[in-house]
C-alpha cells in the first residue's frame, strides 16, 4: 500500500477513535438518549457530517463506543485475575479496584447507561451479553485452575453479578465500604469447609 493511501487511512482511524472517545465520555455525562451527533462531533473536534462518514447513526456510534469501553474493562479485570493464584487475594484486589470508582465516575455511569440501553436494543444486548459470557468463561476457567471445589460456572456468574451490583449500590450510597463485603466474598471463593466435615 502506498504512503499516499496510508496517511488518509491512519487519519480516518484517528478521527474514528476521537469520535468513540467523545461518545463514551458523553454517555456518562448526559445519558445515552441525550447524546447527539452534533455533541459528539463538537467534543471530537470534527464537523457533524464526519460522524455519519464513520457511523450509520448516533446509536451505532454509542454502541461501538460503549462496547469498546466495556470490553477493555472486562479484559482488564480478567487479565488481573489471571495474575492472582489465590482467589482470596484476587477478591481483595477486586474490591480495592472497584473502590476507586466513585458514583459519578464516567466509566461506571457509562456501564449503567449501557445496561439500560441494552434492554431496548437487541444488537447491543447480544454483543454485551457475549462479552459478559466470555468474562464468566474466563473466570470459571481461572477458578478451576486453582482447584475451586464448587461449581466454577455458577461462581463466575455470581462474581460478575457482584461486580455489577456493587457498582450500582455505590451509585446510590457513595459511603458504601466495599471492603466490608470482603469476608463473605472470600468465603464464596475460598475452600468449601463442608467438604472436610
Amino acid at each position: 500500500m502506498s504512503k499516499s493511501v496510508e496517511a488518509p487511512m491512519a487519519q480516518g482511524q484517528v478521527t474514528r477513535q476521537r469520535l468513540l472517545d467523545a461518545a463514551a465520555a458523553l454517555i456518562g455525562e448526559v445519558g445515552w438518549n441525550a447524546v447527539t451527533t452534533r455533541m459528539a462531533a463538537e467534543r471530537a473536534g470534527v464537523r457533524s457530517g464526519v460522524v455519519h462518514y464513520h457511523f450509520a447513526s448516533v446509536d451505532d456510534l454509542l454502541v461501538a463506543a460503549s462496547l469498546g469501553v466495556a470490553g477493555a474493562l472486562l479484559r482488564s479485570v480478567s487479565d488481573e485475575l489471571a495474575g492472582h493464584d489465590d482467589p482470596g487475594e484476587a477478591v481483595d484486589w477486586l474490591l480495592a479496584e472497584l473502590g476507586r470508582y466513585g458514583p459519578a465516575d464516567p466509566a461506571s455511569l457509562l456501564m449503567v447507561e449501557m445496561y439500560l440501553a441494552a434492554t431496548r436494543m437487541p444488537e447491543l444486548r447480544e454483543q454485551l451479553g457475549d462479552m459478559v459470557l466470555e468474562f464468566r468463561r474466563v473466570v470459571a476457567g481461572w477458578l478451576r485452575e486453582r482447584g475451586f471445589p464448587g461449581d466454577a460456572d455458577a461462581a463466575a456468574v455470581l462474581l460478575a453479578a457482584v461486580i455489577d451490583g456493587l457498582m450500582l449500590h455505590r451509585g446510590l450510597d457513595p459511603r458504601l465500604d466495599l471492603t466490608a463485603v470482603g469476608a463473605p466474598l472470600r468465603a464464596l471463593f475460598g475452600k468449601d469447609d463442608t467438604e472436610e466435615a
